[in-house]
């Protein structure tokens, strides 16, 4: 059975740095990964995307330049590190992986699989 567990989570201070982790378990993805956002009230919001290899990333505009995706395929695991946090950064963060080979995902439906969630809390 497929696993994705995101740790990394907590609260923070506006201006302060926290790095996301998503182990997967049950497989090797072959495929590319992402990152989501919710928070409440809102819908479900694309952050970032790798590709396979981790030699392409994208990432939605409000985020561009602050946070870093990346991934250790040897660990099956892919990071979110995020820089300069703003309170509307606050979310709850999914980690979401594909079994459709290569490419970017930046829309949910891109995605099969989806982890449990961590909370970020960014205060001001």
């Amino acid at each position: 059975q497929v696993q994705l567990v995101e740790s990394g989570g907590g609260l923070v201070q506006a201006g302060g740095s926290l790095r996301l982790s998503c182990a997967a378990s049950g497989r090797t993805f072959s495929s590319y990964m992402g990152w989501f956002r919710q928070a409440p009230g809102k819908e479900r919001e694309f952050v970032a995307t790798i590709s396979t290899s981790g030699a392409s990333t994208y990432y939605v505009d409000s985020v561009k330049g602050r946070f870093t995706i990346s991934r250790d395929n040897a660990k099956n695991t892919v990071y979110l590190q995020m820089n300069s946090l703003k309170p509307e950064d606050t979310a709850v963060y999914y980690c979401a992986a594909a079994n459709r080979g290569n490419g970017l995902g930046i829309t949910i439906n891109h995605y099969d699989y989806w982890g449990q969630g961590t909370q970020v809390t960014v205060s001001s």
